[in-house]
């Protein structure tokens, strides 16, 4: 589409919801270009620059009527999204939108019906990234729902019906934050990925997403073997206690300007997992690890879905994946089954079979049963698996398959003896069943690795497989 007169020179308006305002906050200084005269359809959109990067914003004008989408506001966010797809650019929204116009009435909802196909057209081929800053409400909550990422600042509320309408229905009495509000959306529902600290954090971490994306650099390798350090000293000396494993991601990862460069993405929710995106020698990259910290790395249904989102998404815009695996197994439960783990822990599995980026699994403790597979497994296509010393791969730890192996011998022997005979048996079931060094063995681990060198050896192997992009869709799983 055609721009209109540039606005480097227009004053941002006093008024903090006005859209041109938000934009040239969130563009280069003096960069952005209105694709269109500025209007009452609760509409602006322009292209910009994003640390150099050419991007394509829409924002909600929510200075008329409080943002409510009309025919032409729609047209103007479906003429913008046709801009970045022609263009290859990445996509924000600025969203501030009570929803369908009413006035407007069917019409309004078809036009908001084209914003949801042209997002679908645009999903896998460009990014697409929502700030929610204030009012997502009715028709406007699906539209950010339908992006790559959504961030929302803490007046952002996203929900279908508000609660007057709640109330009228259901009986059940709720305020707009509880019902809609970040803290909800970030820890229970998990439809947003990053809580920003306030609209101007929200607008940063949207800028830093563009980079992540666009911008996607080189592996340096020479680089990744000066940042080595000993990875396997931030571990807790003991192998059965818990750890967060945060800190070794941001180990891993580079610094930029003194800055972790990991973002965190739904780090709020289903916390036995940690997925995010950060750069590794230079090169963007996703990271998905087991947090023992939280369910002690179990997986469960949420972390599992959470995790299947985050490969499909890497997965469509190229971006090699490092996973980082310290799991006993599925969380078990009758909670769990009924929740659908059986369901929801498949699409972690198609996932994985599915991507065709460079995939690295790394073992830092331990891999047990199902969830040896479901995390990036040779079987599912991992470009290599590493292992760290000491670290287990098997059905189950040894003493508890001993425990079932041998659960006759063990009730008959004396008391007293038990324990010892258990620790015996342990012990041979682990020569006969190999561990890591049976898995090294048959191929199913490539390598034992130094610790000290994990870095330059996850990002040789990165580099050294072919980076492609699957170009599917990133369906909101």
């Amino acid at each position: 589409m055609t721009t209109i007169a540039p606005a480097r020179h227009q004053e941002t308006a006093t008024d903090p919801r006005d859209p041109l305002g938000r934009l040239q906050r969130f563009f280069d200084p003096g960069t952005v270009l209105p694709l269109h005269a500025r209007d009452k359809s609760g509409v602006l959109a322009a292209v910009g620059e994003v640390d150099g990067v050419r991007t394509v914003a829409y924002c909600s004008d929510a200075t008329v009527m409080g943002g409510a989408m009309g025919v032409e506001g729609c047209r103007h966010i479906v003429d913008a999204i046709d801009t970045a797809i022609d263009s290859g650019a990445p996509v924000v929204g600025l969203w501030h939108s009570g929803g369908a116009r009413l006035a407007e009435g069917v019409e309004a909802l078809h036009a908001v019906g084209l914003v949801f196909e042209a997002m679908v057209r645009a999903s896998g081929r460009v990014p697409q990234i929502s700030v929610v800053l204030g009012f997502a409400a009715g028709g406007a909550a699906y539209g950010p729902a339908l992006t790559d990422i959504v961030i929302m600042a803490p007046e952002g509320r996203v929900f279908v019906t508000g609660p007057d309408v709640v109330r009228s229905v259901t009986g059940e009495q709720v305020d707009m934050a509880t019902l809609g509000g970040p803290e909800t959306h970030g820890k229970k529902s998990g439809v947003t990925h990053i809580v920003a600290d306030d609209e101007a954090d929200a607008v940063h971490r949207a800028r830093r997403l563009v980079s992540m994306f666009a911008e996607q650099g080189e592996f340096d390798l020479v680089a990744a073997e000066h940042g080595n350090v000993d990875l396997q000293a931030m571990l807790p000396a003991s192998a059965k206690r818990a750890y967060d494993v945060k800190p070794l991601v941001h180990e891993l990862l580079d610094n930029v300007d003194g800055e972790s460069s990991f973002e965190e993405l739904q780090g709020g929710y289903a916390r036995s997992m940690v997925t995010g995106l950060g750069r590794l020698a230079g090169r963007t990259v996703g990271v998905l690890a087991n947090n023992p910290l939280r369910l002690g790395g179990c997986l469960d249904s949420k972390s599992a879905e959470k995790a299947a989102r985050f490969v499909r998404l890497c997965d469509a815009f190229g971006i090699p994946l490092v996973v980082i695996t310290d799991v006993p197994g599925y969380l078990p439960g009758v909670g769990q089954e009924w929740d659908g783990v059986v369901r929801r822990g498949a699409k972690l599995l198609h996932a994985f079979a599915e991507a065709r980026v460079p995939r690295v699994t790394l073992v830092t403790r331990k891999i047990y049963g199902g969830a040896y597979i479901a995390m990036n497994a040779r079987s599912l296509g991992a470009t290599a698996v590493y292992a760290w010393p000491g670290s287990e791969v098997a059905v189950m730890g040894a003493k508890a398959a001993v425990g079932i192996l041998h659960k006759k011998a063990l009730a008959a022997a004396p008391e007293e003896e038990r324990e010892a005979l258990h620790e015996r048996l342990t012990a041979e079931h682990e020569a006969i069943a190999g561990g890591v060094e049976r898995a090294v063995a048959i191929g199913v681990v490539d390598e034992v690795i130094d610790p000290a060198h994990t870095r330059s050896k996850i990002a040789a192997a990165l580099a050294a497989a072919p980076c492609r992009a699957s170009h599917h869709k990133n369906i909101p799983l």
